[in-house]
This record gives structure tokens, sequence and C-alpha cells, in this order.
């Protein structure tokens, strides 16, 4: 089956693709759909997250919360981005899997729980709130009024 089929992007948008452009394409057609994405407004190009007391900056790949510097490994970075670009969200398992670490299936293993247990103890220091929720059974959520 193509790729272009109608499911594939149906999943290509819902995984945070902004736009799709099945092959064959014309020239003159991505010209303009860049063009276009070019002129969406600068928020959509920002390089700050911020959510709730976090703050992650997508280029110096430093993260805070509420001022405290946090020390992330390059998943554990990736893993918080993902979360953060989707606040009060349900995030799936197989979600992270497909999107965090690229895999087109679900192992029967419990890889995100682990790197999702390292993140939360970086984040949450003694006396915060926790601010990523598990959804038992489903996934987690990053709440953003923590």
């Amino acid at each position: 089956m193509p790729l272009g089929a109608l499911d594939d992007r149906i999943r290509g948008l819902r995984a945070g693709g902004d736009d799709y452009l099945t092959k064959p394409f014309a020239l003159v057609e991505l010209i303009a759909r860049i063009e276009a994405l070019l002129r969406r407004p600068a928020m959509s190009r920002e390089t700050r997250l911020r959510v709730g007391p976090l703050e992650l900056d997508l280029i110096e790949r430093t993260v805070t919360r509420s001022g405290r510097t946090i020390d992330l490994l390059p998943r554990e970075f990736r893993l918080l981005e993902y979360m953060m670009r989707r606040p009060d969200q349900m995030v799936t398992r197989a979600m992270l899997f497909e999107d965090v670490w690229n895999y087109r299936f679900v192992p029967d293993s419990n890889l995100v729980d682990v790197h999702m247990g390292k993140l939360r103890h970086k984040i949450d220091a003694p006396g915060d709130e926790p601010i990523i929720q598990n959804v038992r059974g489903a996934g987690f959520i990053l709440r953003a009024n923590v």
C-alpha cells in the first residue's frame, strides 16, 4: 500500500506533522507549501516551551523547574519535549514508542516506564507536586496546572 493512502496521511498528521505531501509531487507545490509554512506566526517556531513550572529551551537543550536546572540525558530530553508539546493530554506508551523511540511496533517491554520513572525523579524535587501523572494501564499526562 502506498504511503499516500488516507490512513497514512491521517497517522502522520495525528503524530504531530504540520503537513503531508505525497510522492510524486510537483516542485512548485513543494515551494508553495514551504512558503505557506513560513507565513505561519512566529509562535509556532518557538524555541522555548513552558508548561507550569517547567521551561525547556530547544536551542540550549536546557530544562528548568521553578528556576532549578535539571540535567537530562538526550532521550529524557526528547521524552519531556514530547510531553510538553501535549500538556494536559494523555500520551500512551504506544505513542511514545513510535514518536520518541521511532519504533514501528510496540515491544513487550517496560522501557517507557523505566525512562518515565527516571525523568519524574529528576523533575520532581522533594516537596514538589508531581507534574507527570500516570494514567494506570493507559499512559501519562503532563499537568500544566501544578
